[in-house]
């Protein structure tokens, strides 16, 4: 982005169009996506817009952006994390699964182990 921005305003400047160091930095700033407000809003506080050098602004957003990738990165491996942990569990849900099966056989046996009992005149 940064490139083209550079190649705009050369060209406008060879057409007789010059921008101030601090209109460029504004329009910029301008032009950024609603995720990178936050961003732009600790920029224009903490940093004079007048005074402030292009090749600045371009080094603190190639942070920012770094970090955001980072982070991305982050949520990723841990997205893979809990799916590698929902797949241990869905083991577990087939153990669970045939040792329900088991009890549900046993407490029918043994009713109809009590069913004969009493057919038989015992307690």
């Amino acid at each position: 982005m940064f490139t083209r921005f550079i190649n705009i305003t050369n060209a406008l400047q060879a057409l007789g169009k010059v921008y101030t160091n601090s209109e460029m930095v504004r329009k910029i700033l301008r032009c950024l996506p609603r995720i990178w407000m936050p961003k732009v809003t600790a920029i224009e506080e903490a940093k004079g817009l007048k005074t402030l050098p292009l090749e600045d602004l371009l080094g603190s957003l190639m942070t920012h952006e770094l970090s955001i990738i980072k982070k991305d990165d982050e949520e990723e491996m841990d997205r893979k994390k809990k799916k590698i942990v929902a797949l241990k569990s869905s083991a577990n849900e087939e153990i669970d699964k045939d040792s329900d099966q088991e009890m549900a056989l046993i407490t029918r046996r043994f009713k109809k182990f009590l069913a004969s009992k009493k057919k038989f005149g015992g307690k």
